[in-house]
């Protein structure tokens, strides 16, 4: 537990009645893979989220740097931070999210971190 972090919740009607999503301010990211690249080259581009798969890694990358390194990606996307210190070990608060956004017709990709989930939407639905 980090200095500051407080007591994660893991109910999900409070986790819900005091979520506040809020969209992030870097503007447009892309997931992009690699299968060549080592750990430390992938750490160098500074990803906001860098993942090691069966198939190579996947990192989350602002989209003018994934241009400039010449990455290929399927979708321009923007993160929403759930503002709320949801438990790793929370039940229903994805599921939950992902509904509304399905219901709604948006894609959502969820990313947990250690104190709150992201979900990253196309970039042309973001602001809605």
């Amino acid at each position: 537990e980090g200095p500051g972090s407080g007591a994660a919740i893991k109910d999900l009607p409070t986790l819900l009645a005091t979520m506040s999503p809020e969209l992030a301010e870097e503007g447009d990211v892309v997931f992009v893979t690699s299968t060549t690249m080592t750990l430390p080259e992938s750490v160098a581009l500074d990803p906001w989220m860098l993942f090691r798969e069966e198939e190579g890694l996947t990192l989350i990358l602002p989209k003018d740097r994934a241009d400039s390194q010449g990455f290929s990606y399927d979708g321009v996307f923007r993160r929403i931070t759930l503002k709320v210190h949801s438990s790793l070990e929370a039940v229903g608060l994805t599921a939950a999210v992902a509904s509304c956004l399905k219901d709604a017709n948006i894609c959502a990709n969820v990313v947990a971190a250690y104190h709150h989930d992201h979900v990253y939407v196309p970039a042309t639905e973001a602001d809605r």
